[in-house]
């Protein structure tokens, strides 16, 4: 056992891009057993063995958790298979965004393996959910808590924001000036308790008041405050996450660029196409800008509430040759992204631990051991350890994404 093709689940959730402008839909469209409706929103696809999507041998009802409960030694490496109880530590998606999906954070393990406990109806699993996305097209997301002398600005600049915050805002502006770091987390969170639990009615007016100031013509790629405003509010009419770009940092990515969301760190996607690792976890305690259960609670208690400047947040990879890698401080899941030249040649080395191979772009082929498998858009392999593999590109430059854990 070298390499397996596999099939991979896709989902239909409100937030996703309709028909094949999705990314997702367009990579699952490589199934023959998968028919893409144009009227159909396609969101994620996802490759590994969480039991919510999981993955087939190609052409076989066989999943892949199967093969690896067969022999977790062979499929997964020794090391990976005794560290994760003989199960794939990783799993790897393609997201595809035309709606902004909810302010959320994911549990460490220590509150994952809680909140599990007393609610396991709504918290599946007891596993801890870092995750790392990189952008395959412009990308618009929001993560970790701003510079406070920004968010400080903006509770002057816009008084919408102000009378949603009214309790403690004066205090945290006190704080953001001169106070010490445990005194700005404290009155940070003060300031993000008050936002997120202001009342619903509340929230209507000042939002309503806030879009005749700043309704305008905006661009789809436009991350001023304003046209965030404009845009979330038209997804999602009257919901407080809409104040949350006075919050959290704007990154507005392009096709290669990264960033890594650890546990406790506040979080959304607002549009574009990404491919995302995490660990094996379906964990998300939510509390704005979706239609899903809000644990308000829950999120404002487990923040860190770190804060700082957006390029804190961008996950810089290290470059070797074709390959572009990016390793977030987790034991769980590194992602290479390869980039090979059309008619040159680039090698995945031989590792210790499973890999999941995603073909972005191009056409080509994969020589895997002994095996010689096609490459094109959607087509996906796990590898399994031990396996020297070769990445060809044809008469187009080729592009993967791999992700493995050592």
């Amino acid at each position: 056992m070298t390499a397996i093709r596999l099939a991979c689940s896709v989902n239909s959730y409100h937030w996703g891009k309709h028909g094949l402008d999705s990314k997702a839909a367009q990579f699952a469209a490589t199934n023959p057993d998968v028919t893409i409706d144009a009227n159909q929103p396609y969101a994620e696809l996802w490759m590994g063995t969480h039991p919510s999507g999981p993955s087939r041998v190609f052409g076989t009802d066989t999943e892949l958790a199967a093969v690896i409960d067969e022999n977790p030694g062979a499929a997964l490496g020794a090391s990976v298979s005794q560290r994760y109880d003989g199960k794939l530590p990783f799993l790897f998606k393609v997201l595809s965004i035309e709606k902004a999906l909810s302010i959320q954070a994911h549990p460490d393990k220590q509150l994952a393996k809680l909140l599990h406990t007393e609610r396991p109806n709504v918290y599946k699993d007891g596993n801890h959910k870092p995750e790392m996305s990189i952008a395959l097209t412009d990308f618009i997301a929001m993560s970790g808590f701003r510079p406070l002398d920004q968010i400080s600005g903006f509770l002057d600049t816009y008084p919408e924001f102000r009378a949603l915050t009214a309790n403690s805002a004066a205090e945290f502006q006190r704080a953001a000036a001169a106070g010490s770091d445990q005194e700005r987390r404290a009155a940070l969170k003060q300031l993000f308790a008050e936002l997120m639990n202001a009342r619903p009615e509340d929230v209507q007016l000042q939002l309503d008041t806030l879009l005749a100031r700043v309704r305008g013509e905006y661009v789809e790629l436009d991350v001023s405050e304003p046209a965030l405003v404009q845009r979330l509010s038209a997804e999602y009419p009257g919901d407080v996450g809409v104040f949350c770009v006075f919050m959290l940092n704007v990154l507005k990515l392009q096709p290669g660029d990264a960033f890594y969301m650890g546990p406790n760190d506040p979080h959304a996607y607002v549009f574009g196409d990404c491919v995302e690792c995490m660990a094996t976890s379906d964990n998300v305690v939510r509390a704005g800008l979706t239609p899903k259960l809000r644990d308000v609670p829950v999120l404002v208690d487990m923040l860190t509430y770190d804060y700082g400047l957006p390029a804190h947040k961008l996950l810089q990879p290290r470059v070797d040759g074709a390959h572009a890698i990016y390793d977030p401080p987790i034991d769980e899941f590194t992602v290479v992204r390869s980039h090979v030249a059309v008619g040159q040649s680039a090698a995945l080395p031989a590792l210790q631990g499973p890999q999941i191979v995603l073909v972005a772009e191009g056409q080509g082929q994969l020589v895997a051991g002994d095996e010689t498998l096609p490459l094109s858009p959607g087509l996906v392999y796990f590898v399994c350890p031990g396996t020297q593999c070769t990445l060809t590109a044809a008469d187009s430059a080729l592009v993967t994404y791999t992700a493995h854990c050592l």
